[in-house]
């Protein structure tokens, strides 16, 4: 029996997504292995009135503006606005929620976001306003979850587990920081890439996500192989191949609780495209485009580049083993029991 074949056995048998028309004979036109960081100040969209690129001069004054997790520079320097004499602040509360940070632990990055040398004010980069061409009525209702600033805690009804935001129960990460549509967060921006002739492993610092990619010898035989849309999985369903020297990555069926508190929502109809290209040996540029009619009035793209790192990437415990879930559930079960005895 031929390699081939046995594969081809093995793929039936048990429903393995094995690429059968392996690269394997070919030299890999982009190289990827590495770690990584995409950490900077740049946002999603752009504030109005902004152009796309600015000086670096003009990108170092708009960062010593931004505040982090939603706290002013001058409010961070002020110090923590706890008093231990009256008690905890009220869940939600800003100093619940962002002021019990350790701001030290933060790390978005100290510049705009710097792609083929060019300081950008946002990652979209079409529509050429920098905003998300939504929909004024959407053919699909996400419905989408509201839970407040985004790194505020403690926010959720914790009626139940499911309640309580996917990225606080450590799902999975914040901030799109997996994707697809990777994204620098607070903290954490760092990825290791492995690349073999078969796959791309992404391993995301945060929660420890990883995406593993099968690579197809072109792109009607990776689209022709995605999984039935009924295996919904955390990060959809990624397919590759390679346009020249370019990697590009669809991704659809994912799962619609991720997307339903994702900065970049998308309908079950929905895909997104990724596209790797390596202009330098210490630069990854990665372009996305999001579409989805039933969202969007037209599909969109955002750029933003990826930088080497050196040593490693260490654990990220989160709230390890989610032990902190009991303690929340069993509080407010507690509340509801004195509120019903009044």
């Amino acid at each position: 029996m031929s390699s081939t074949t046995l594969w081809t056995v093995i793929t039936l048998s048990f429903g393995l997504l094995i690429p059968l028309n392996s690269l394997a004979q070919n030299s890999r036109p982009l190289e990827l292995s590495g770690i990584w960081s995409n950490a900077s100040r740049t946002s999603l969209t752009r504030p109005r009135g902004t152009e796309l690129v600015v000086s670096a001069e003009k990108a170092q004054e708009i960062v010593s503006g931004l505040a982090i997790a939603g706290i002013s520079q001058e409010n961070i320097e002020n110090g923590p606005a706890i008093d231990p004499e009256t008690g905890a602040p009220p869940a939600g509360a800003q100093d619940f929620g962002l002021r019990g940070y350790n701001l030290f632990w933060t790390d978005p990055g100290s510049t705009l976001a710097r792609v083929r040398g060019e300081y950008r004010t946002s990652f979209i980069i079409d529509p050429p306003t920098g905003n998300i061409p939504f929909l004024e009525s959407p053919k699909y209702n996400l419905n989408r979850a509201q839970f407040g600033a985004r790194y505020l805690t403690g926010v959720a009804d914790a009626s139940g587990p499911e309640a309580i935001p996917i990225a606080e129960r450590c799902l999975i990460g914040f901030g799109n920081t997996a994707g697809p549509g990777m994204m620098g967060t607070l903290y954490n921006s760092s990825y290791q890439f492995v690349q073999t002739d078969d796959y791309l492993m992404i391993m995301v610092e945060m929660v420890h996500d990883a995406r593993i990619i099968p690579l197809f010898h072109n792109s009607e035989i990776a689209k022709s192989s995605h999984r039935p849309s009924e295996l919904n999985q955390w990060l959809g369903d990624s397919v590759g191949w390679f346009e020249g020297d370019t990697l590009v990555i669809e991704t659809k069926h994912i799962n619609q609780l991720q997307m339903s508190q994702s900065s970049i929502p998308i309908s079950p109809d929905g895909k997104i495209t990724e596209r790797f290209t390596r202009p330098s040996e210490d630069e990854i540029v990665y372009k996305f485009t999001v579409d989805d009619s039933n969202l969007y009035s037209q599909p969109w793209t955002s750029e933003l580049s990826f930088y080497p790192l050196e040593g490693r990437i260490y654990e990220y415990a989160c709230h390890e083993g989610n032990y902190s879930m009991p303690g929340i559930l069993a509080g407010a079960r507690r509340i509801e029991r004195e509120q019903a005895s009044h």
